[in-house]
């Protein structure tokens, strides 16, 4: 079973205005819902390739209730964990001559909750896969992607993990199967700019000596570099749209990966797919459809 983990999933309300202008009446053209969280988008994007996931992490108040609500009509089964105190986020993100975002704060998540996640995840078998994805909320210990895995560490249970540098860099010593940073990013942990392939394949061989197991650097429009655990570096150009929306494709491109390395254990493959799978949603208004992603197989 593949399971995801959302710390602070919300409802995301995009509205498009034309022109917006500050301090005045705007209108919108446009407005959409969707069930947001890193996690969830994984989830999301997962079902739409036929995977079947479980979307855990901590949900409050009526907006907590709406996505349980959403998610199974995206097609995939949840269990999270009701929180007492506070309700599940509501992010605003404007579209307009420039884009705007005003996130939410989500609920209280005390000690209790994460105990019960915990629980939760202490059932997790060999074979599992965890996808661990995105910001710790402030209430919760910074330290809670290590606990996680020390926990299940040397059971047998393939741990993704995408985070920004500490975050990631703090669990390298559990061996996450799967580690997603942007080339930027990848710089950043060492302080260093990386210009060239040759750069970004080194400084990904650095974080697999310092632990993590398969590394895909996400490079934007110059497409993406997986360094993976026996050492071998393919490259895989972009997929070719008009992007739309730029929510929820690096975790679209970290489901792909996934579905498409259980498929055939090919890390060329899952690396295609995964490319795909990115796209697909980039060119697209929510997470891409399996349609649009076998469409941009064929072009890749």
């Amino acid at each position: 079973m593949i399971y995801t983990v959302t710390f602070n999933p919300a409802l995301d309300y995009v509205v498009t205005v034309n022109h917006f202008t500050l301090g005045r009446v705007n209108r919108t053209v446009r407005e959409n819902i969707f069930y947001g969280g890193k996690g969830i988008n994984v989830s999301a994007l997962l079902a739409n390739l036929g995977y079947k996931s479980t979307a855990l992490g901590f949900v409050a108040g009526f907006t907590g209730d709406e996505i349980e609500r959403g998610v199974k009509e995206l097609g995939f089964q949840s269990d999270f964990i009701k929180v007492g105190k506070g309700m599940s986020r509501i992010n605003l993100k404007l579209k307009s001559d420039e884009e705007s975002e005003i996130n939410g704060m989500g609920p209280e998540i005390t000690a209790g909750d994460v105990k019960v996640l915990f629980d939760k995840l202490s059932g997790l078998e060999q074979g599992d896969v965890l996808v661990l994805s995105g910001s710790i909320p402030a209430c919760i210990d910074a330290d809670i992607y290590e606990r996680i895995m020390e926990m299940l560490d040397g059971r047998g249970i393939r741990i993704v993990v995408d985070a920004e540098k500490d975050l990631l860099l703090n669990v390298l010593k559990y061996h996450p199967f799967l580690i997603k940073p942007n080339n930027h990013e990848l710089g950043q942990m060492f302080g260093v700019t990386v210009t060239t392939d040759e750069d970004i394949a080194a400084y990904a061989g650095k974080l697999q000596e310092m632990g993590a197991v398969n590394v895909l650097v996400s490079m934007a429009k110059d497409g993406a570099i997986l360094v993976a655990e026996d050492g071998s570096i393919y490259r895989q150009g972009v997929a070719r749209g008009t992007v739309k929306n730029s929510v929820g494709a690096g975790d679209s491109m970290v489901a792909g990966f996934i579905a498409g390395y259980l498929e055939t254990g090919d890390y060329r493959y899952a690396l295609k797919l995964g490319t795909a799978c990115g796209g697909a949603t980039a060119f697209s208004d929510g997470i891409g459809t399996r349609q649009d992603i076998m469409k941009l197989m064929e072009t890749l």
